[in-house]
């Protein structure tokens, strides 16, 4: 069977789009548009990168609470947007763990961080690590670890369907990953505004009761994912059993912050009958 709310994409004001849906068994209930075409992931590239920092935590390469980043920051710290590093730029703004600074920064850093404790360059950490194993053959990192990969709905179909079912990481990892770090932490969140409070995970961000949102008014609060300057999203409902990818070669904008909801609640609203 396959949804007819993804069809919804048709409407979209881009150049092409494609989307998909895989439920907690790992089933895929509906896919459309070209599932094998590569677009930039821009921010949706985070959650893959944080799955890496994650396995490197479980092999014992690095520790969620060592040092990284900015003085007194954390790989936690880093993970959650918490270290005080700006939005673009290597500059401190903010004491760690004080406010929620979404950043791209912080993730380079994070990478950084990881390089040098394995001795891996992170980007070939990604692949050993995440990719390979899941058969996320499409996907790479060409950059840098906060914005710069590149992938396929076919294959973030297969990494939300391990986020749902971990196979590389404990499922107790996967839960604090899903679970608001340094909570009650206030914040940007980029194209929605300001949020008391910005919960986040680890390298994932939680829905809980923010509005407006990228994600439906059905949502579940429990909804966690990432959205992408490129047009790109991927967002895993634990209260639905399922998760959905969106790609699009058109920046996000106006058009998402109209469209994306009412795809994501007629989504929802199909795979719950």
């Amino acid at each position: 069977m396959s949804l007819k709310s993804l069809a919804l994409i048709e409407n979209w004001p881009v150049p092409s789009a494609a989307a998909g849906v895989v439920r907690a068994d790992g089933t895929v209930p509906g896919v459309h548009g070209p599932l094998d075409r590569r677009f930039p992931l821009a921010s949706v590239t985070k959650p893959l990168a944080a799955y890496a920092v994650l396995v490197a935590y479980e092999e014992g390469a690095v520790e969620l609470d060592e040092p990284a980043g900015p003085p007194g920051s954390t790989v936690r710290h880093l993970l959650a947007h918490t270290s005080g590093l700006a939005f673009d730029e290597h500059r401190t703004t903010a004491a760690p763990g004080e406010r929620r600074l979404y950043s791209n920064a912080g993730f380079e850093q994070l990478g950084d961080h990881l390089a040098k404790a394995t001795d891996i360059p992170f980007a070939e950490y990604l692949r050993q690590a995440v990719l390979e194993p899941l058969g996320m053959t499409a996907t790479s990192l060409d950059g840098s670890p906060a914005k710069d990969g590149v992938s396929t709905v076919g294959d973030l179909l297969r990494f939300a369907a391990e986020v749902q079912a971990p196979t590389l990481l404990d499922p107790r990892t996967v839960a604090a990953a899903m679970s608001v770090q340094f909570p009650g932490t206030k914040g940007v969140l980029p194209g929605y505004g300001h949020h008391n409070p910005n919960d986040w995970g680890l390298g994932f961000e939680i829905r809980d009761a923010k509005s407006p949102h990228w994600t439906g008014s059905s949502s579940s609060p429990r909804t966690f994912g990432h959205f992408g300057q490129s047009g790109t999203f991927l967002w895993v409902d634990p209260d639905a059993g399922a998760a959905a990818v969106a790609l699009t070669d058109r920046a996000f904008g106006p058009w998402a912050v109209e469209a994306w909801p009412p795809f994501t609640d007629a989504v929802l609203a199909e795979i719950r009958r």
